[in-house]
C-alpha cells in the first residue's frame, strides 16, 4: 500500500468532516496517512500562515520515502502568495530519484505549473476533502486515479466534441484561471507543440471566453497542437445571455484559434474526474465522436 503525505498550501478546509472521512477511508484501504495535522490548521481564510503553508511545499524537497503520494487537503486560494519563495531547485533535485507523486488541482495548479517550469511532473487529479472524503467515493474517479499512478502508459477515453484530429505533444494545464494568472510571471512553463487541458469552476461562459482569448492573444494557444476542455462547473448562463451558452462560446473560440479544440472530458471540479500526468507525453486521437488520450513518460508507484 502507499503513503499519503498531506499538505495544505491554500484555503482552510471548512469541511473538516469530509477531510476526516477521507483520512479514515485511506487508512481503511491499508494506506498510511502522514502530516494530518495540517487539516485543522487555520489563519484567516488560509490553511495556516504563509510561512506554515510554504513549509508544506518546501518540506517536500527533504521528504524521505518511496511510493509517497503528496495530496493537498483542498484548493481555494493561497498558493499564489507562496510562489516567489518556493525552493524550486531543491524540489527538482528531490524528484530525480524516487520521485514523489504529487496530485491535486484547482488553486494547486499554480504550484504545479511552477514545478513543470522546473522540469518536475505532477498529477492533476483528486484531493483529500472534495474527492477522497466525499460522502460517496466516485468509482470512476477512484479507478482513474490509480490507473494514472500505477501504469507507465494508459489511455483515457470519452465521447469528445470537436472536429476529427490527431495530435502528439506534452500534456500540461489544469485550472484555467490559475494558468492565466501566471502569464508574464516566472512560473508559467513555456510549452511548444503541447496538448493543453483546461477546466474551471464558477466562471460564467464570457469569463471563460475572456481567459481563453487571453491565452490566445498571448501567443500561447497557437504554439499548441490541441486544446482539451474538461468540466466548467457552475457556468450556467442567465436570461441576459439570450442563448450565449458555454457551448456557443466554444463554437466561437473554434473560429478564433488555429488548433483543434476538443470538449467533454470528465476533468475538473466534478465528482467524476480523470487524473492526468502534467508533463507526460500525450497522443490525442479524436474521430469526431470518440476520443482517446494516451499518456506515457510519467513516474508511477512501484510494487
Amino acid at each position: 500500500m502507499s503513503v499519503f503525505h498531506l499538505i495544505a498550501p491554500s484555503g482552510y478546509c471548512i469541511n473538516q468532516q469530509a477531510a476526516a472521512r477521507g483520512v479514515a477511508r485511506l487508512e481503511a484501504a491499508g494506506h498510511e496517512v502522514r502530516n494530518r495535522e495540517v487539516i485543522a490548521r487555520r489563519w484567516q481564510r488560509f490553511a495556516g500562515s504563509d510561512a506554515e503553508r510554504l513549509a508544506d511545499l518546501n518540506g517536500l524537497a527533504r521528504l524521505a520515502g518511496k511510493n509517497t503520494i503528496v495530496m493537498p487537503v483542498r484548493g481555494g486560494y493561497g498558493a499564489s502568495r507562496l510562489l516567489a519563495s518556493v525552493d524550486w531547485h531543491g524540489l527538482a533535485q528531490r524528484q530525480q530519484q524516487d520521485p514523489l507523486l504529487i496530485c491535486g488541482h484547482s488553486d494547486f495548479t499554480a504550484f504545479q505549473m511552477g514545478l513543470l517550469k522546473h522540469g518536475v511532473m505532477s498529477f492533476s487529479g483528486p484531493m483529500l476533502a472534495g474527492n477522497v472524503g466525499a460522502e460517496t467515493v466516485d468509482a470512476f474517479t477512484e479507478r482513474h486515479f490509480w490507473l494514472a499512478l500505477r501504469n507507465e502508459t494508459f489511455t483515457v477515453e470519452w465521447h469528445g466534441d470537436g472536429q476529427p484530429c490527431q495530435a502528439q505533444g506534452t500534456l500540461w494545464g489544469g485550472n484555467l484561471a490559475m494558468l492565466v494568472s501566471l502569464i508574464g510571471t516566472p512560473w508559467l512553463p513555456v510549452i511548444d507543440n503541447g496538448i493543453l487541458v483546461l477546466e474551471d469552476i464558477n466562471e460564467h461562459p464570457f469569463r471563460v471566453e475572456r481567459m481563453l482569448l487571453q491565452l490566445h492573444h498571448a501567443g500561447i494557444l497557437s504554439r499548441q497542437r490541441a486544446v482539451i476542455l474538461g468540466s466548467f462547473s457552475g457556468s450556467a448562463p442567465n436570461d441576459y445571455d439570450a442563448g450565449y451558452t458555454l457551448e456557443a462560446m466554444i463554437d466561437y473560440m473554434r473560429t478564433q484559434i488555429p488548433i483543434p479544440l476538443i470538449a467533454g472530458l470528465a476533468f475538473g471540479h466534478e465528482p467524476q474526474t480523470v487524473t492526468l500526468p502534467l508533463g507526460a507525453q500525450a497522443t490525442l486521437d479524436h474521430d469526431g465522436s470518440h476520443t482517446g488520450l494516451t499518456l506515457t513518460g510519467h513516474s508511477v508507484l512501484h510494487a
